[in-house]
């Protein structure tokens, strides 16, 4: 074990794209845990888009991060040391933990990992935050039946290709929306996506919408929010559902954008509209966990991560969600398993 612990600080509350002066990196000692604690040493770090909301001081579902403090995210590691009964030195781990290589994290607040069942980072996709976002958005908001029209903006990131795949064992056509011709590929060649849509190339989303989607629009999955949402509502059909996840297009905005008024689409269709965040379903976590094991095991789920190296490329990987850099959950390698 090494004995300096390096750390990722809010160095400054962003305006508009975070930068390089968003983040500081500091050393110090390596914390030693005290009882019901566990010292845990970081593996593989998760990089979230709601994390640029959490950077801001405004009033939301979290509280924000404190400026000169550690960032805080999903963290997959192993236990060094323990003060807690029920963790053994050796012992896979995921749980909310500090930008760093090793946090001090009482035990209460971890889960251990079976690394027989899966890899160990699935536990930061598909079993985890992204996976039980889209199960639960999807099946809980969304109610896809089969022959259905689902359309999923944000296709390509973590949660849209869970989505999407969902749908499909659903029996549903699958529409989705991302940004290169790469992610196209792989989510139709790949993961059966009956259509995929390139909002960077093409010359109006709208008509390709309604060319994707001939019977209209049953279930929206929202990402994005923009302009690729304004298309879509206007093509929703009657008791349609839309399940309102991400806004990454607006994270962010310096001023309130000025769009289409939608309401008139969804009262006039009767539309469900419903915006949600995955800690809604802590107490059905277990059965959505249980399901996304299973689906993966028998590789009706497959997945894909877009890796960095090192805790000091940590600022970069989160930089890179809004770049449109990953394809699949985006991450951060911070140690070997040794």
């Amino acid at each position: 074990m090494g004995t300096k612990n390096r750390q990722v600080l809010l160095a400054e509350r962003p305006k508009g794209m975070p930068d390089d002066s968003t983040f500081k990196f500091v050393e110090t000692e390596v914390p030693e845990p005290k009882d019901g604690e566990v010292l845990v040493r970081a593996l593989y770090l998760s990089v979230d888009p709601y994390m640029r909301g959490r950077m801001s001081a405004a009033k939301s579902y979290v509280e924000p991060f404190e400026v000169g403090k550690a960032l805080i995210g999903g963290v997959v590691g192993k236990v060094v040391k323990s003060n807690d009964p029920n963790f053994i030195e050796g012992d896979y781990v995921t749980g909310m933990l500090k930008w760093a290589d090793y946090t001090a994290a009482k035990g209460k607040h971890l889960q251990k990992i079976d690394p027989d069942v899966a890899p160990i980072t699935t536990a930061l996709y598909v079993t985890g935050m992204p996976g039980l976002t889209a199960y639960f958005g999807l099946l809980d908001i969304g109610k896809p039946q089969a022959g259905e029209t689902v359309v999923v903006s944000g296709a390509a990131g973590a949660v849209g290709m869970v989505v999407g795949q969902i749908a499909k064992l659903k029996g549903c056509r699958v529409v989705g929306i991302a940004g290169s011709d790469e992610k196209i590929a792989y989510l139709k060649n790949e993961l059966g996506f009956d259509e995929v849509i390139n909002y960077k190339t093409t010359k109006n989303i709208r008509e390709d919408l309604k060319a994707a989607c001939p019977k209209g629009i049953d279930v929206y999955f929202d990402n994005v929010g923009g302009e690729i949402t304004d298309a879509v509502l206007s093509l929703l059909n009657f008791h349609a559902r839309v399940a309102l996840c991400g806004q990454i297009a607006h994270y962010n905005d310096t001023e309130i954008e000025k769009g289409p008024r939608v309401l008139p689409y969804l009262l006039t269709r009767s539309v469900l509209l419903k915006g949600f965040i995955v800690s809604n379903y802590d107490d059905q976590a277990e059965e959505g966990v249980k399901q996304l094991a299973e689906w993966l095991r028998e590789g009706k789920i497959k997945y894909k991560e877009t890796i960095y190296e090192g805790l000091e490329n940590a600022p970069n990987a989160f930089l890179g969600l809004f770049r449109g850099d990953n394809l699949g959950k985006m991450l951060v390698k911070i140690a070997d398993d040794k």
